[in-house]
């Protein structure tokens, strides 16, 4: 398992605003993302005026149309974006919703594509952006394992390289629905790189994810949640995503330094230290016959017999007076019947 890919999704948490855009790249450079996605929505390309609100959510546009004209940029705003990205040491990633925008997307010289879940099935789209050649990454969100099977094939038959997260379109996800034990499912299916996309607003939603194999890991971020936007609920603040990546890491090091559970070496000045020997609670004679309830097990290792040697001593005869708190030792003990 190579490094963690780290997506941060700005999407629309910018309301249309270059300045605001700019400053969740600013804010999110040196935190350890690797990329920051973003949506290319050129309005007349992609929708119409007879595309329904998924939740009427906006506030000053009449219409989805209208919405996605308002947060649209133009060519030459995207070209200084990705800049801005390049300057602040992040990868410029962006999901095309049309094929003007992977026109527009060719033009800026990105790298690979990210496919959101809306997208999957759109062939179209994907045939255009398997002209260019470069790799996918796809959300399945909305899309059933035969729907996946699909787009996979068609990928395939045109030599595009791509890779899979597993996505709940779901805004916040509940946990009963982050669909964990997909990842691994799309491993042995897909014989891909695979990842998880989230919408849970939770940072353990991501570092699980990592731990169970997942090699990308996609979110959205907000300033804060309570700002207005479609997204906000489900994203992560700038300081979660921070502490957050501090777990990722963390994982995905154990993961790459797998313990040898055979080997304990390393640990014997620590056992000595913590591990006891065994001792007898209470005063006894010599000749007495050692029972259950004369034992106590005390530190550290090596003064008496082995705690886990306990058994082998009831019922034997010991061959001195031994205090309360004494260790028992090998020579206070008789170890074979006298003829």
């Amino acid at each position: 398992m190579g490094k963690v890919y780290v997506i941060a999704e700005i999407g629309q948490a910018h309301e249309g605003s270059l300045g605001l855009l700019y400053s969740y790249i600013d804010a999110l450079a040196g935190i350890g993302v690797d990329a920051v996605k973003f949506q290319m929505h050129i309005a007349e390309a992609e929708s119409s005026e007879h595309e329904p609100f998924r939740v009427k959510f906006s506030l000053e546009d009449d219409t989805r149309f209208d919405y996605w004209v308002r947060m649209g940029f133009t060519k030459e705003q995207w070209k200084g974006i990705k800049s801005k990205c390049e300057e602040a040491g992040l990868e410029f990633l962006c999901s095309p919703f049309s094929n003007l925008a992977v026109e527009w997307l060719e033009e800026l010289g990105v790298s690979k594509y990210k496919i959101g879940s809306g997208e999957v099935n759109n062939l179209l789209l994907l045939e255009k952006i398997a002209k260019t050649g470069k790799p996918v990454i796809l959300s399945s969100g909305m899309s059933n394992f035969s729907e996946l099977d699909e787009t996979t094939a068609f990928l395939k038959s045109r030599g595009v390289s791509y890779s899979v997260l597993q996505c709940t379109t779901s805004y916040p996800t509940d946990p009963k629905e982050f669909g964990l034990n997909v990842i691994q499912e799309l491993k042995a299916r897909y014989n891909v790189k695979v990842g998880f996309s989230d919408h849970s607003a939770k940072i353990e939603t991501c570092i699980a994810a990592v731990a169970l194999g997942a090699e990308i890991v996609e979110f959205h971020v907000v300033f804060d949640r309570r700002q207005f936007g479609p997204d906000s609920a489900s994203s992560l603040t700038i300081d979660e995503v921070t502490s957050m990546i501090k777990g990722i890491r963390n994982i995905e090091c154990a993961i790459q330094h797998p313990v040898n559970k055979t080997d304990n070496d390393r640990f014997l000045g620590l056992k000595n230290i913590f591990e006891k020997s065994l001792a007898v609670n209470k005063d006894l004679i010599e000749g007495h016959i050692l029972t259950f309830e004369d034992l106590e097990a005390k530190k550290p290792k090596g003064y008496g017999i082995e705690a886990s040697k306990f058994q082998n001593i009831i019922g034997k005869k010991i061959t001195r007076n031994l205090k309360q708190w004494d260790f028992i030792t090998d020579n206070d003990l008789v170890w074979q019947s006298e003829k």
